[in-house]
């Protein structure tokens, strides 16, 4: 048997699932009515559906100890593709403004696009970027080559 290449699901362990919601909220982002309040949040994207559910719960139902992460990398970031400059640069004042933080702002990459990195009230890490290379298709996902 094979795994079928896809992400269905990208949960990430929050602190508070009340403010998270009302940060991804802010940010635009559409809530779906699955989410149960203070529990556990589900939202459409494009791509995969991302929850936001208690860092606890989450090491509780995989098994393992808790163990907050400590500040810094932690290996994973999850990336919003745009369709301009302009975009990505609209995209990480959003989450300024929705209460994130702006990691590394936007710049020329060397790989020939535009990128910048920011995150959400967790430290969750998002990259910003506009690749030129890999234009957009009607749901926003990026082409490959």
């Amino acid at each position: 048997m094979t795994v079928p290449a896809r992400v269905s699901l990208v949960t990430l362990g929050v602190a508070d699932v009340e403010a998270a919601t009302k940060f991804y909220q802010a940010l635009g982002w559409p809530l779906s009515a699955s989410s149960v309040p203070g529990e556990v949040s589900f939202f459409k994207t494009a791509g995969p559906v991302l929850a936001l559910w208690g860092k606890r719960d989450l090491a509780d139902d995989a098994g393992l100890p808790f163990r907050d992460p400590p500040p810094g990398s932690r290996g994973v970031a999850l990336a919003v593709n745009c369709a301009s400059k302009a975009e990505v640069d609209d995209a990480i004042s959003s989450f300024e403004a929705a209460g994130g933080s702006v990691l590394k702002p936007a710049h020329k990459t060397d790989w020939g696009g535009y990128s910048g990195y920011v995150t959400d009230l967790d430290g969750h890490v998002i990259e910003i970027a506009h690749n030129p290379g890999w234009p957009l298709d009607a749901a926003g996902l990026p082409i490959l080559p």
